[in-house]
């Protein structure tokens, strides 16, 4: 195919841009996410470097240091290197960061903020301002953070890459040198690439650090990152797999991220350091039969966990959530299990998995048959009346098949509709009563001073470094969401091809394959050929823009929540000193008591405008991308005599397609096909 487009010239003609165009795009590929959580100190990095057959890839954490940015590992697919592309975090946004800290520094708030300049500036943060800060000399190991570049890190090795990698994604230890500086507070993300690596071909794993950021671009990146997974890794300790709080609470609160407000159709709960049930001098069948016996239970106890949060199952059935228990240690030193036994092989089978599923080959080849069937057929004179008629066919086709598109939608719009009215009515009724939770939690008015000040200043939104998120706007929310998300999975689904919308979209044909099987359409077989991958093509981008919308549309109510509980909050930062955190709070409280009644009718219709809009851009760009494609198949003929012959690659794709599909064709019916021009 890249020999075609070298063979096209270089004219002015809309067919030859639009063929260059379509050419070009056919290298376009997207990747599968898997996202990676786990508290410090599970074996995230040990992990991931077992599946992926890389044993010294990322930095594994010693006593004290872990990883704090988000690291995504991919196929190197230009150079035969191991590479790090580092992106740091705005200059603007680090310069926001140091006032904050200079501002925490005067009342002796904050000690991670302290962390934070020491890492970076030694003892000179004390007796500097942030302007003096940000003074070029202390980054001169990094300019590429000052010019708003990448830094880029490339070895031979995993093992040198991970070396160097280090200062750039962990906090240090107790055994690191004092003097060396480290740059993560600086660092937004970083990609590793591997070369040679077929598990990662069509798959990203993303280790994620925790669950958000107090940095707001790490944060929005962490959001929108979870947001894209399609699968999700829980990883934790096997010990206290089910007890432990810190995986359950990632996954309560990032559910309706990765649900209805994302595209996850897979949570693997993953309990590592299975291999600890050795002990004492047992015999080696004993070890191994106790292991089995403690992966088993861990298997039960978690399963038996996961079915208590009514939540998280509002959003994934049981047959999304699977539990394995592995050991990396185990899998690569094989004493006492077998490397079956350490689930290892069958995590990388769920990676082998979504390289298949992703696999590009036959929409390549059916769309590379469909350039050439149109070039092929472009250039023909004959049978200029039967084209003719067959686009006014199509035409009428196009207009049927619109119509049959627009009455479901319509269903769809009242469910809706319906459900939102009934989470209105709950949350006037409830608001006031869910604020006091988020608001009046069981601790001190003194240590809850500092968590609700942050709280307010962060618009509603805060993660403190040990325990629970508090949300003010997405518990307002919540009745909303509540009342929706049944609907609203049943309607945008994460798995398989299924759902209302892909189901119009699934529905909607020309029939162009049925009509190139007859024979007075002869002439055109080509160009319905090319009509139909167009379709197919055009199908696909249209599921994939449903799903990045479907994101928008679920996340819009807790949006329009946070717009208008903004004023309140700018409101309760203003409050200093004594007596200021029943200011907040009252201050919270009449906001929501006035707003109760247009806030929440706002929210939904908000949600249902976005709704609307989808609805109304699904048919518009049907009718538009198939009616320049009619056109341009039907009404270009004989137009450029410049486009090259392509018979030989036509034959050629088309026995590649052929076998692809499963069919048998013989040596005569290639024959035709060639000669249909």
């Amino acid at each position: 195919m890249r020999c075609v487009l070298a063979k096209l010239p270089d004219k002015d003609d809309k067919l030859i841009k639009f063929l260059k165009n379509d050419l070009k795009d056919l290298e376009t590929e997207k990747s599968e996410l898997v996202g990676v959580f786990g508290k410090t100190g599970a074996g995230k990095s040990s992990l991931i470097n077992a599946v992926i057959g890389v044993k010294d890839l990322l930095p594994s954490g010693n006593i004290k240091a872990c990883t704090l940015v988000m690291i995504k590992v991919e196929a190197n697919m230009r150079k035969q290197k191991y590479e790090a592309e580092i992106e740091f975090i705005t200059k603007e946004d680090w310069k926001e960061e140091l006032n904050n800290f200079h501002g925490d520094k005067e009342k002796g708030d904050d000690q991670d903020s302290v962390e934070k300049l020491s890492l970076l500036y030694g003892e000179d943060w004390k007796n500097n301002s942030p302007e003096n800060l940000m003074d070029e000399r202390y980054f001169e190991d990094i300019p590429e953070f000052l010019s708003s570049g990448r830094k880029t890190l490339t070895s031979d090795t995993a093992e040198d890459l991970s070396r160097e990698l280090v200062k750039y994604t962990q906090s240090k230890s107790n055994e690191e040198d004092a003097t060396c500086k480290w740059y993560w507070p600086l660092v937004k993300c970083v990609t590793v690439k591997v070369p040679n690596n077929p598990l990662l071909q069509h798959v990203t794993v993303v280790d994620l650090p925790g669950n958000g950021d107090r940095n707001k671009s790490r944060d929005t990146m962490w959001k929108k990152v979870v947001g894209s997974c399609s699968t999700v890794w829980i990883v934790t300790d096997i010990n206290r797999a089910a007890s432990a709080k810190e995986p359950w609470e990632i996954l309560k609160e990032s559910c309706s991220l990765m649900g209805n407000g994302g595209e996850c159709r897979q949570i693997n709960f993953i309990c590592t350091k299975s291999d600890t049930g050795r002990s004492g001098n047992r015999s080696e069948a004993d070890v191994r039969a106790q292991i089995l016996k403690q992966n088993k239970q861990a298997k039960i106890d978690v399963r038996a966990e996961f079915n208590k949060l009514e939540e998280v199952k509002k959003q994934f059935s049981e047959e999304c959530f699977k539990v394995f228990t592995v050991s990396s240690n185990e899998f690569l030193r094989k004493t006492h299990l077998d490397p079956d036994e350490t689930e290892i092989p069958k995590l990388k089978e769920i990676l082998q998995a979504l390289n298949d599923s992703h696999s590009e080959t036959l929409n390549y080849v059916s769309r590379a048959r469909g350039i050439l069937s149109l070039m092929q057929g472009a250039s023909s004179r004959e049978g200029a009346d039967i084209k003719k008629n067959v686009c006014k066919g199509l035409q009428k086709d196009l207009s049927r098949e619109l119509h049959k598109v627009k009455e479901p939608m319509e269903e769809i719009r009242k469910a809706f509709e319906g459900c939102l009215s009934e989470g209105v009515k709950k949350c006037k009724s409830s608001c006031e009563k869910l604020l006091k939770s988020v608001i009046y939690p069981n601790e001190s008015g003194s240590a809850f001073h500092k968590t609700l000040k942050c709280v307010v200043q962060k618009d509603g939104i805060h993660k403190p470094k040990n325990g629970k998120s508090i949300n003010i706007n997405m518990k307002l929310a919540s009745c909303l969401t509540d009342s929706i998300d049944e609907e609203f999975k049943k309607t945008f689904p994460n798995e398989g091809n299924s759902g209302s919308f892909n189901g119009i979209i699934n529905a909607f044909s020309l029939g162009t394959e049925e009509k190139k099987m007859k024979k007075e359409y002869k002439n055109v077989k080509l160009q319905l050929i090319f009509l139909r991958t167009e379709e197919e093509k055009m199908k696909k981008n249209l599921k994939q823009i449903i799903l990045e919308r479907k994101k928008t549309i679920y996340r819009s109510l807790t949006k329009t929540i946070k717009e208008k509980m903004k004023p309140c909050y700018d409101k309760a930062k203003l409050f200093e000193k004594e007596g200021s955190l029943n200011k907040m709070r009252d201050a919270i409280e009449k906001h929501v008591r006035r707003s109760k009644d247009v806030m929440f009718a706002q929210a939904k219709d908000a949600m249902m405008k976005q709704l609307r809009d989808l609805m109304s851009d699904i048919p518009e760009e049907l009718k538009s991308t198939m009616q320049k494609s009619i056109v341009r198949s039907l009404e270009t003929y004989g137009v450029s005599q410049s486009i090259p012959d392509v018979r030989k690659e036509l034959g050629k794709v088309n026995k590649h397609y052929n076998y692809l599909i499963g069919t048998t064709v013989s040596p005569d019916d290639d024959a035709a096909t060639l000669r249909s021009d």
